[in-house]
């Protein structure tokens, strides 16, 4: 199943699409697809699927796209979780994963454009995979892993680089409102096989900038759930994102940032692409 989050008629839901532009209303089964993930998890809404009326099927192009999970609980970032990316940061090796938060209100959707702020001109691109968390739990042990997973979708980590860098804590710089797109849908995990290698390609007004796979994590998803678990509960719903590959601006020779008028997307195999524009933050 590919599940998404949208507004028609400025009316919030969520659903499934069918083919490539026909959508499966399930608002009726609960709010969003968060709450639908904690009540009864995928089995209840594949049931909900089976069930519905297709004659009243929305077209992809009457909604509006909203982030995969609007509002999760939990948005826990990897930093420095490909080698190359690491060595080009000139950073040391580290034994345990690099952990950061986002929080919801930084969130954009496939098809909105991320903001530069009025702030500063250095926004970055980090192309991403992403994994929902279908079944919670703490102290997740590694080979378990797998099965708390609801599903996957593209995302980019955009940042701003100065304000990242203010201090040793890289909150600032990861938390301006809506930069961190993330869509345009999830993948539900039984279309994915556990383990299965996906492929990420980063394009910069469709010019390659990033290349990477998951068979290049330093620390794997199931290393990453156990981990996260163990210092926190995971619930349904909860997004883990799970580092970028080398070739982000800020370390290129000369930088590269993104500008108003540019075009950035992340596309990963089996999961879709992820497009956005960048546009001046309009400000008050």
């Amino acid at each position: 199943m590919k599940l998404l989050s949208y507004t028609r008629n400025g009316k919030p839901s969520w659903g499934a699409l069918e083919g490539n532009d026909r959508i499966v209303d399930l608002g009726h089964v609960a709010p969003t697809l968060r709450d639908a993930l904690g009540q009864g998890g995928l089995g209840a809404i594949r049931e909900s699927l089976a069930a519905a009326d297709r004659g009243a099927a929305l077209r992809l192009a009457d909604v509006r796209l909203l982030p995969v999970i609007p509002n999760p609980e939990k948005i826990v970032c990897i930093g420095l979780n490909y080698e190359a990316h690491r060595l080009e940061a000139k950073r040391a090796e580290t034994k345990f994963p690099t952990l950061f938060p986002r929080w919801p209100t930084s969130q954009t959707a496939h098809g909105a454009a991320i903001p530069l702020p009025t702030e500063s001109e250095q926004l970055d691109f980090e192309g991403e995979i992403a994994l929902v968390i279908g079944k919670g739990g703490r102290r997740i042990a590694k080979e378990d892993a797998w099965s708390h997973i609801a599903g996957y979708a593209p995302y980019n980590d955009a940042s701003i680089r100065d304000w990242q860098y203010h201090t040793t804590q890289w909150g600032a710089g990861k938390n301006f409102d809506g930069t961190g797109a993330f869509g345009p849908w999830m993948v539900t995990r039984d279309e994915i096989k556990d383990g299965q290698r996906l492929e990420l390609v980063t394009r910069l007004n469709g010019e390659e900038v990033q290349r990477g796979n998951t068979d290049q994590l330093i620390f794997s998803i199931p290393v990453l759930i156990n981990y996260i678990s163990t210092v926190m509960t995971l619930r349904p719903g909860d997004v883990i994102v799970t580092g970028t590959p080398s070739g982000v601006g800020v370390k290129r020779e000369p930088q590269l940032f993104m500008k108003a008028g540019d075009r950035i997307e992340v596309e990963v195999s089996g999961l879709g692409r992820l497009e956005n524009t960048v546009a001046h933050e309009r400000t008050p």
